[in-house]
């Protein structure tokens, strides 16, 4: 665990909740249908699974009945569904680049990637990367919000601007963050893409307070760069830290794949399932494309009455290699996870 030195701006005091109105029993709300599929290691699924054209870096929330998606777009593109099959759009997060973000990065007009929100403290939190390709000279931006309705006439995105940021003079990249609570509930921010791999550090809970402290590397590649998009996900006594390896980005020729290791602690170190450190290249893969079904990664997970979903993004060879979304559930075997059945119809091949 390698600390280095992170600056960073926080408005908010994380705590830990769940969003109101938010089921706590039962299958996902809605009408989801089970398909039946039955998986096993290197056996793909003989039903096709969710699917949702046009998708690229996903974030799936709930609050009340209603499922939420975030993706990469112009201002930030949203969904909405009631049942993780049926989805309609419901606005993007910015009508307008923000203007910190267009002075910090240049090249940047408002193409802003990889969301991720969190419900904590009675808001929910929107962590947002602005950057250009091929580049470190990036920043993480954070918003707030006590609503994802719009039609709710609370519904306000309040942007608090610059979280932290990344200069081509440093060896890491700032985008693609993540936030989750430790066993204190205390939070924490990952990030990372290329350069040295993936970072994490504390966030001071303190709401406006800038702070000063260490960043640790929990994950990387040796030899190789191609290491991006970390998501932690707690379960039992463990902090799983997902990633993607290789690359997006280039249509069916995307060779993207899940990787995951585990720690016990959420600044690592993280062991793949040899006992491998994630610091030293060990990772488990998880899912790997097949057929039509191209680089899938850049995962979330959620979690519903007592069951993991990962949603990630795929490259659709029937569709001119169109980024598109799928969900399955995670099923966990001993103390690690594996890609459960899928949980939605559509016309693609599932993939294990």
């Amino acid at each position: 665990m390698t600390p280095f030195v992170c600056f960073m701006i926080l408005a908010g005091a994380p705590g830990q909740a769940q969003p109101p109105g938010t089921p706590t029993g039962g299958a996902p709300t809605g009408n989801v249908p089970s398909t039946g599929v039955q998986t096993g290691p290197g056996t793909p699924a003989t039903s096709p699974p969710m699917s949702l054209g046009g998708t690229h870096d996903p974030c799936i929330i709930r609050e009340g009945n209603t499922w939420w998606l975030f993706s990469t777009g112009v201002g930030i593109k949203v969904q909405r569904s009631n049942n993780l099959i049926d989805w309609q759009p419901a606005g993007k997060v910015f009508q307008s680049p923000p203007a910190w973000a267009m002075r910090m990065v240049p090249g940047y007009k408002g193409h802003t990637w990889a969301p991720d929100v969190q419900f904590f403290d009675g808001e929910y939190h929107l962590y947002y990367s602005v950057s250009t390709f091929g580049s470190n000279r990036s920043a993480i931006g954070h918003a707030t919000n006590p609503t994802l309705d719009p039609d709710n006439p609370k519904h306000k995105w309040l942007d608090h601007g610059l979280l932290i940021h990344s200069e081509k003079r440093q060896n890491y990249n700032c985008i693609d963050a993540n936030l989750c609570l430790d066993e204190k509930g205390k939070p924490w921010l990952s990030f990372g893409s290329f350069w040295s791999g993936l970072k994490i550090c504390q966030l001071d809970s303190e709401a406006g307070r800038p702070i000063e402290g260490p960043i640790y590397n929990i994950a990387s590649r040796p030899g190789q760069a191609a290491i991006e998009a970390p998501w932690i996900h707690q379960k039992g006594e463990y902090f799983y830290l997902f990633c993607s390896y290789d690359n997006c980005c280039k249509g069916i020729k995307s060779d993207y794949r899940i990787m995951v290791g585990r720690s016990k602690k959420i600044m690592g170190p993280y062991v793949d399932k040899t006992g491998k450190p994630m610091t030293e290249g060990g990772a488990s893969e998880i899912l790997a494309g097949k057929g039509d079904v191209h680089g899938p990664g850049h995962n979330c997970l959620f979690e519903s009455a007592g069951k993991t979903y990962l949603g990630y993004h795929f490259y659709d060879g029937t569709n001119k290699g169109r980024p598109t979304l799928q969900i399955r559930e995670i099923d966990w075997k001993d103390g690690w996870p594996e890609v459960g059945r899928v949980i939605a119809p559509t016309g693609i091949p599932a993939v294990k």
